[in-house]
């Protein structure tokens, strides 16, 4: 455990700029297509509802990557974009570093969530990208969150620390 007094500590816990959602997407069923909506309800009880994962229990109850990942994943893979789809999580936000977010609670929309680790990328990633999938997405898969207070997120919302009210 880190020293909370430790210079490292201090910097760690400095404020975050917040982001922004800029895709919502539920998997209804595994390896169905992605629904793309542009609002969502998260609970403490269900997670991100309308998920395949809504209603289990655990720290898993939402998937989120950073816009700016994608962009790295496309170029590790030569290609011009990737689509979010294609990730199979359910938000996509920007201008904020999600790995900041590690041990603290965060205000996606109106819900209160924390970060629970990160998201690392499954074998999937090779039958959707072909050779090499994998590996063009690791330490780039984004984090699991768990709902700590029920709320909705739409598409603009912002995503900000806990006790941070605009841009740091």
């Amino acid at each position: 455990m880190l020293n909370p007094n430790s210079p490292l500590a201090k910097l760690m816990t400095a404020p975050v700029r917040s982001g922004l959602v800029t895709w919502i997407g539920l998997r209804p069923q595994r390896q169905a297509p992605i629904e793309v909506v542009e609002a969502a309800r998260l609970t403490t009880t269900q997670g991100l509802v309308g998920d395949r994962y809504s209603g289990r229990s655990g720290s898993r109850h939402v998937t989120l990557i950073q816009a700016e990942h994608l962009t790295a994943i496309a170029a590790y893979l030569g290609l011009d974009a990737v689509a979010p789809e294609l990730m199979r999580r359910n938000i996509v936000v920007s201008a904020l570093n999600l790995l900041a977010l590690k041990e603290q609670r965060f205000r996606l929309g109106s819900a209160l969530l924390e970060m629970t680790g990160e998201c690392h990328p499954c074998s999937r990633m090779e039958e959707t990208f072909g050779p090499g999938g994998y590996n063009a997405v690791r330490g780039h898969g984004g984090i699991t969150a768990r709902v700590l207070e029920d709320g909705e997120v739409r598409v603009g919302d912002a995503v900000l620390p806990q006790g941070q009210s605009d841009r740091a």
